[in-house]
């Protein structure tokens, strides 16, 4: 083959080589610059979701178990956070009973959630007292004590809160309602308010877990 034809060649073949680069070069860096798509709309099933998760407080707690827990116990897994205490006489068995039956009702395809109870009553919730509570909902489920305080900051940065009254010599305590859920960064992704549905809740977390995994792939993982 004359030297001027292989020449030509070898030029013509850069040239396609480098327009091809340059077009999978602006497809890549189109990608990589697309907004995020906002967050699912669900507040007609009572859930609001954030656009970017909110980090909790730093805490340092104990389980059900006697074990030390941290902000970072929370990470890996997708959470379903809710503040109350075991003697509670109404809410707190419901709200229960309503995240369990969330957890038989999600399907396989769903990254399976762990289901976790912040007491507001540390001065008789002890880690032994919230094992045999929380035991009768489910493997899937956990419980924190610890000191006041911290807990109060805990509730505080899942948008909730507590406080303790007498009422003829017994402990009361007023707390929020809500389920706080949190990703496996260990951040709140967003909050559910009542009344509480376990249907309405199985739909809101394959949205809000989809939604994420598409747009904030890392706290997605669990």
């Amino acid at each position: 083959m004359d030297r001027s034809i292989r020449l030509t060649l070898i030029i013509l073949l850069l040239v396609v080589v480098l327009v091809f680069g340059l077009v999978v070069g602006r497809q890549v860096l189109l990608v990589g610059n697309e907004e995020p798509s906002p967050a699912p709309e669900l507040s007609e099933i009572n859930a609001y979701v954030y656009d970017d998760g909110r980090e909790l407080a730093e805490f340092e707690l104990v389980n059900e178990q006697g074990e030390t827990v941290t902000r970072e116990s929370l990470q890996g897994q997708w959470t379903f956070a809710f503040v109350g205490y075991t003697n509670c006489p109404d809410i707190c068995p419901a709200a229960m009973a309503n995240l369990r039956r969330t957890g038989n009702l999600l399907p396989d395809d769903l990254p399976q959630p762990q289901f976790l109870l912040i007491t507001a009553d540390p001065e008789h919730d002890t880690p032994e007292r919230l094992r045999d509570y929380v035991s009768f909902f489910g493997d899937n489920f956990h419980g924190y004590t610890g000191d006041l305080e911290t807990l109060r900051e805990v509730a505080k940065s899942l948008n909730a809160a507590f406080s303790h009254r007498e009422v003829e010599g017994e402990l009361m305590v007023d707390h929020s309602g809500h389920f706080a859920l949190i990703n496996p960064e260990g951040e709140m992704a967003a909050v559910l308010q009542p009344p509480h549905n376990p249907e309405d809740l199985v739909k809101a977390y394959r949205e809000i877990y989809e939604w994420t995994r598409a747009n904030h792939p890392r706290a997605s993982r669990s």
